[in-house]
């Protein structure tokens, strides 16, 4: 069974519609695929329909965005009520810091000489509800000022770059408890990749797992190297944790994500069904 437990569709930074994405997740080969969109589950109901439709089983999930200690750290969560108020408000909060820093963007990144519109950045967003700097790259690649998103982070988009504003993050322990308050499985997304070793220590996961009871790492990712990888597992090992492996898909936003070039294996996943009921239970 080949499990993909973390990927994108346009309802946030991806370039696929969510149908598209589970259609797309079929010709891979996959079994199961979650949607994990940035602090939304806009798009959850058109990718069940199409999971339907299909033949593939689809996991109702969302990344959150979160910080420790003033860094950025993204939190998976599986199988939440989306109607649960704490969460629901709370993702509002996320939703409006990210669009509340988009003009300030905007002025930055003309201060820089690469300068995009209000109306060029909605439009490359096509809608999506949950805005974020991969909508600059793309107005960006648009007017001709980088080739990628990758350059358009890189030079510009990225923490320091000229176009950088910070935002309002859930703080993480919050936010693993909303997940769980929520009925869903709580999993640090990518934890060591982009300088997350950092903040997300060995002992510091160890906290978040023993007083917050955090579910599951994600160990096999493509910011992870092989060395990370086996380190990871290790730890998921010693603290109980699910071990998680994905994709992280974004379509053509992220040429280096194809589905399926990281994997959950199936024993990982139905640990993760099981902690993804016992919070449904003890909510009830």
């Amino acid at each position: 069974m080949r499990i993909d437990l973390h990927t994108h569709s346009r309802v946030s930074d991806g370039t696929d519609a969510p149908a598209q994405l589970v259609a797309e997740a079929v010709a891979a080969g996959l079994d199961v695929v979650a949607l994990t969109d940035h602090d939304t589950f806009d798009g959850l109901p058109e990718a069940f329909v199409a999971g339907e439709a299909l033949g593939i089983r689809v996991v109702g999930g969302i990344e959150i965005s979160t910080e420790l200690e003033g860094r950025s750290v993204h939190l998976l969560g599986y199988g939440c009520d989306e109607r649960e108020p704490a969460l629901a408000e709370e993702l509002v909060r996320n939703r409006e810091g990210r669009d509340g820093r988009l003009p300030l963007m905007c002025a930055r990144l003309a201060e820089a000489g690469v300068g995009v519109t209000m109306e060029e950045v909605l439009a490359a967003a096509a809608g999506a509800p949950s805005l974020g700097r991969p909508h600059f790259a793309d107005a960006m690649i648009a007017k001709g000022h980088v080739v990628n998103r990758a350059e358009a982070f890189d030079l510009y988009l990225a923490e320091g770059r000229p176009g950088y504003v910070a935002r309002y993050s859930t703080p993480l322990r919050l936010a693993i408890d909303l997940v769980h308050g929520a009925g869903g499985a709580a999993v640090l997304a990518h934890p060591w990749g982009r300088g997350g070793a950092a903040v997300l220590t060995p002992d510091v996961v160890a906290d978040l797992a023993g007083t917050h009871g955090l579910d599951g790492i994600e160990v096999d990712h493509a910011d992870h190297d092989e060395a990370q990888r086996r380190e990871l597992a290790a730890l998921a090992r010693e603290l109980g944790l699910v071990a998680t492996g994905s994709s992280d898909y974004h379509g053509t936003g992220k040429q280096d994500h194809p589905l399926g070039v990281n994997t959950t294996t199936e024993a990982a996943f139905e640990e993760l069904l099981r902690a993804m009921n016992d919070h449904r239970t003890a909510g009830r």
